[in-house]
């Protein structure tokens, strides 16, 4: 049974309703979307026919006949995909967008587009056959990069050499025969957040995104705002020093360059072949390398310099993040993607900058905090990202 999507703007606000609040009562949704029960009922018959809704069973009562639940149909099945620092996360959601199965794995992107879109859809075609669909409903993709979201395609990624323009949605789309959309990483974070995370009560939120390369997402009206060019966000490439480092997009002194995983590490080394800090040189020593993780071990662990490293590029972060809220006065500020054990110590200093330094009026009563859907964030919102073209009235 071939799904094609709806047909005006009553049936997508039904099948948003039903992803977002999950199975609802039919006498329910007849009274949030405001349709007669006539044309509500014949809405639900062509949605039915199609595969995208079906019956759920009987809702409780409110007194008088008892109404039926309605859910999303079974077949409705998303497929999710999440690409950077150095692994590639693919899952398939349900119409809610629940992960139902995943696979991870590491990957080198330098391996070039064509081996690394291959085998995201091999783990696609894997996960459909294992869960016996016939096809997906649609494809969400989360790179790393600048992605200019109406063509499917990252642009002069620093990230992801070699992948200027590669074609990933329409590669996907050809492979698959399902609908398909990509997006820069801290967007689809963001919606994932919307959805699923502390984001969902806010019309109006921040979601930075650390890792490899850094980026915002911004949530704004309710909506994922991605300027003229999709290149809203883009805060890893604003500059903080003239003199600072050379950073992968070629420039200097960009935060990403100070706040990235990369430039930690890069510190961490400095810091270890300087005799600063003896556990980070044991390391280095033992393995001849460090990564980000080995600087959050060292950190946690209680290492004075490993924290001072840390904290001294959340304090430039944070700098970043005043300009940010006096700018766009979010309701709330959320932070992911930091590795694991960080989060405490960035938060502490990001607060204690963005508090200090802000106006009044624009924090306010302003939280800003670590996301508790940690890597579910990307793959919910991967899958949030397509389903908004499959659940849009044709």
């Amino acid at each position: 049974m071939s799904m094609v999507g709806p047909e005006n703007a009553d049936q997508a606000r039904l099948l948003c309703l039903l992803r977002d609040d999950g199975p609802r009562s039919r006498v329910e949704l007849t009274d949030a979307l405001g349709l007669p029960r006539a044309r509500f009922a014949a809405e639900v018959e062509r949605l039915t026919a199609q595969g995208l809704v079906e019956s759920g069973g009987p809702a409780a009562s409110r007194g008088g006949r008892r109404s039926s639940l309605l859910r999303l149909g079974g077949q409705v099945r998303f497929g999710a995909v999440v690409l950077g620092d150095g692994r590639l996360d693919v899952a398939l959601t349900d119409g809610e967008l629940t992960v139902l199965a995943r696979r991870t794995e590491p990957v080198d992107v330098r391996l070039g587009p064509e081996a690394v879109v291959g085998r995201a859809v091999e783990l696609l075609g894997k996960l459909r056959a294992e869960a016996g669909l016939a096809r997906l409903t649609g494809v969400g993709v989360a790179l790393p990069a600048p992605v200019a979201v109406r063509d499917g395609a990252p642009v002069a990624p620093p990230a992801l050499p070699g992948w200027h323009q590669f074609p990933v949605r329409d590669t996907i789309a050809a492979e698959l025969g399902c609908p398909v959309q990509v997006d820069n990483d801290a967007n689809v974070m963001a919606l994932g957040e919307r959805h699923a995370g502390t984001g969902r009560p806010f019309d109006d939120f921040l979601y930075v995104k650390l890792g490899n390369a850094v980026g915002c997402g911004l949530v704004l009206g309710g909506t994922l705002y991605r300027g003229a060019t999709s290149g809203a966000g883009d805060v890893g490439h604003l500059q903080l020093s003239e003199d600072g480092p050379l950073c992968g997009c070629g420039n200097t002194g960009c935060v990403e360059a100070y706040c990235g995983d990369a430039a930690l590490v890069r510190e961490a080394v400095t810091a270890a072949r300087a005799g600063r800090s003896t556990v980070l040189a044991e390391r280095l020593a033992g393995s001849g390398t460090l990564t980000v993780a080995d600087l959050a071990r060292a950190a946690t662990g209680g290492d004075p310099t490993a924290q001072m490293l840390v904290r001294d590029a959340a304090r430039r972060l944070g700098q970043v993040l005043v300009g940010l809220v006096s700018f766009v006065n979010p309701a709330l500020v959320i932070i992911g993607g930091a590795a694991t054990g960080l989060g405490p110590i960035l938060l502490a200093e990001i607060r204690g900058v963005v508090y200090r330094r802000s106006t009044p009026l624009a924090t306010g009563s302003m939280p800003i905090i670590l996301s508790d859907l940690d890597d579910r964030a990307g793959l919910v919102g991967a899958a949030r990202l397509v389903s908004e073209q499959v659940f849009a009235a044709c």
